[in-house]
């Protein structure tokens, strides 16, 4: 072989194995897209014990993660990795984010599982909290079991900034997820996006995208969960018209603001 070439080979050597493992590294990080998005799917078509409709169309943020696995002897632990997707300005779903949920507890206990957790954020700044790298429920962010039923009102806990949700063995109910730590995984946000460094606020803000198959079942899953077109935003935020002179001013609501239910305006935090 003449020497030339053997060094065009030589230099050539380290691409192609560095190819194949990008791929297998974006094979990863689409598995867990699509994974989000088969639970969603299968959660809209349980019959009774599902997410009301009306919860999801005022959510900033949902997020999915698929396998949260839980052990313990005398400590126990829960980890899970998975997306979540947030609403942009015009009230837009954004590109997934990954995340991972951490927890861990003491007491006489034993025995593992596996179950699927979503969480439903109510409020801006839930997912503000957690675009600066980690949230914890309870702490920096109010949490509490959701609702189920699709007739179900979020009237239990209603001033939560996140509702949260297992499904375990095909059993699906609200949970209780306080003392969770949510962080964002920036080392899988890099390999999906190609972007060394991407910005968990890149991706929630629309700068930053990816158009793959597996994006775009997960967009069309979470926009048949909250009744709404994959195609087409949600409605912008109209500001509301000033009262008239002499009227009183609408009481302040103390605490945490969530949407009304009848919002027709999901993505848009009241004034």
């Amino acid at each position: 072989m003449p020497r030339y070439i053997r060094f065009i080979a030589l230099a050539l050597l380290p691409l192609a194995i560095a190819a194949p493992q990008a791929a297998r590294a974006q094979a990863k990080e689409e598995y867990r897209v699509l994974a989000a998005a088969e639970v969603l799917d299968t959660l809209r078509t349980q019959r009774d014990d599902v997410i009301p409709e009306r919860l999801l169309q005022r959510a900033y943020a949902i997020a999915v993660i698929p396998e949260v696995y839980k052990g313990a002897f005398i400590v126990g632990g829960r980890h899970g990795e998975g997306v979540m997707v947030v609403r942009d300005a015009r009230g837009r779903f954004s590109n997934p984010v990954f995340m991972a949920v951490t927890g861990g507890s003491v007491g006489w206990q034993i025995g593992a599982q596996k179950t699927e957790v979503v969480l439903v954020f109510t409020t801006r700044r839930g997912v503000e909290g957690l675009a600066g790298g980690k949230l914890t429920l309870g702490a920096g962010a109010s949490v509490a079991a959701g609702p189920v039923g699709r007739q179900g009102e979020a009237a239990a806990g209603l001033d939560a900034e996140v509702f949260s949700y297992s499904r375990n063995s095909g059993l699906f109910a609200g949970v209780a997820l306080e003392g969770t730590a949510l962080t964002i995984d920036n080392t899988a946000n890099a390999k999906f996006y190609g972007r060394k460094g991407v910005l968990a606020s890149e991706i929630m803000g629309g700068t930053v995208t990816k158009d793959s198959e597996n994006v775009r079942r997960l967009l069309t899953a979470v926009a048949a969960s909250t009744g709404e077109s994959a195609s087409k935003p949600a409605p912008v935020a109209v500001t509301a018209a000033p009262a008239a002179p002499g009227a009183p001013a609408a009481p302040a609501t103390p605490g945490v603001r969530t949407f009304p239910m009848e919002d027709q305006k999901p993505g848009a935090e009241p004034r």
